[in-house]
């Protein structure tokens, strides 16, 4: 465990050194310049991430916790046509199930107690941009049907709105878990999942890349 909780710092250690570096350079964008690997499996998920980049279809970033899941999104945003648009980073794994339909979607002053104020929600923050959905395997069922619309229509329903708001974005979506068996498990939309499965990138765990662990 030591050892893991280890590789684990020094990459995060990297990714930000990583993003310095491009901030240094100008614009503040990263992209797949700013990856370093010595990796073959490495080389993989940046060639597959440049050709995403030149694209506007969903991706599913798939790999273990602590791999650079938000990294790879974050260079091919900042490798494509969005990269001077926003990049809103939601973490579906760390918000109370319900809230989570309101920070997603956005809600009306009143909608519910505790709504003192409207709220436009991460899809429109997004707008124009790109919206990293992490740890997306952890969304409620019922926000899951209410995600499908907006990926398949390109809408949003506010809660307690009486209309919906149209939005433009670039989705990646990436998890930790095992997508499919959810389907299977009946925990995850089947329909959701082949929405956001378009394009699949799967990091390799750092125990497959040891010469990208600095000492």
């Amino acid at each position: 465990l030591q050892t893991a909780i280890s590789n684990a710092l020094k990459v995060e250690a990297v990714e930000d050194e990583m993003k310095r570096a491009s901030r240094r350079r100008g614009g503040g964008h990263l992209t797949f310049k700013d990856m370093i690997t010595r990796s073959p499996a490495m080389d993989r998920v940046i060639r597959l991430g440049q050709k995403a980049a030149a694209s506007n279809i969903p991706i599913l970033i798939e790999g273990e916790s602590g791999v650079g899941k938000e990294l790879v999104a974050r260079a091919i945003q900042g490798s494509g046509d969005r990269r001077s648009k926003p990049f809103v980073t939601v973490n579906c794994g760390a918000i109370p199930d319900n809230l989570v339909e309101s920070i997603l979607f956005g809600h009306e002053k009143g909608s519910f107690t505790g709504a003192t104020d409207k709220h436009t929600g991460k899809f429109v923050e997004a707008n124009s941009g790109t919206l990293f959905l992490d740890e997306i395997g952890d969304l409620p069922l019922d926000v899951q049907v209410k995600l499908l619309r907006a990926v398949q229509e390109g809408e949003v329903d506010p809660v307690g709105g009486r209309s919906t708001v149209k939005v433009d974005i670039r989705l990646i979506s990436a998890t930790h878990r095992n997508l499919l068996q959810q389907v299977k498990d009946g925990k995850f939309r089947e329909d959701l999942f082949y929405r956001l499965n378009v394009y699949p990138i799967f990091v390799p765990p750092l125990r497959d890349r040891r010469d990208d662990i600095p000492y």
